[in-house]
């Protein structure tokens, strides 16, 4: 039997509505807040965490646009029918 695949970062998000992709959001910044306010007083002991949220915050942000743009995709066909 093979081993169950763990569900990637992005599989997560993907299946998250608009509500908690803006939730997740908002904690990815607060935790860049929280990694530079860290980074500037020499606290921080792991300099690699900066690269990977603010690689999340983008992927997130992608993943809002993706929706945004579906949206607008989807009005636009509907708005052709009708025409």
């Amino acid at each position: 039997m093979a081993p169950r695949r763990k569900k990637t970062l992005s599989e997560e998000l993907r299946g998250l509505s608009d509500e908690d992709l803006a939730k997740r959001l908002e904690e990815a910044y607060r935790q860049l807040f929280s990694l530079r306010l860290k980074l500037s007083t020499r606290q921080l002991a792991n300099h690699r965490e900066l690269p990977k949220v603010r690689h999340q915050i983008a992927r997130i942000k992608t993943f809002q646009r993706e929706r945004e743009l579906a949206a607008a995709w989807e009005a636009a066909a509907q708005h052709e029918e009708v025409s």
